[in-house]
């Protein structure tokens, strides 16, 4: 009888190269990702609220596509007010992580 052989055999390693792509402590890389970071945590603000009882947008109604609309709002509105300072984390996240970053490099 044949030794059985597998369908499937495992790709062989790919070398990682970073040549070409920007550093994990990137500027922009870090901007985006704070800004992300304070997106949602203004939706989670929002949230919040909402599941308080005090809606943000539309009526208080047990109407689950409502409800989803309205999540989808509250989320958009949060990712709008992020990508122009929203409260002001980002600004905060971006300097503190690209001044430690050029710490780290000097060193």
């Amino acid at each position: 009888m044949a030794p059985i052989t597998p369908l499937l055999t495992p790709a062989p390693p790919v070398p990682h190269s970073t040549a070409g792509q920007p550093s994990k402590d990137d500027p922009a890389k870090i901007e985006q990702a704070a800004k992300s970071f304070e997106s949602l945590l203004i939706a989670q603000i929002l949230k919040s609220s909402h599941q308080s009882g005090s809606a943000f947008l539309g009526s208080d109604d047990d109407d689950p596509s409502g409800d989803t609309a309205t999540e989808m709002a509250e989320e958009q509105f949060a990712q709008a007010l992020a990508s122009r300072g929203g409260l002001g984390l980002a600004k905060l996240i971006t300097q503190g992580l690209v001044t430690a970053s050029n710490a780290q490099e000097g060193s």
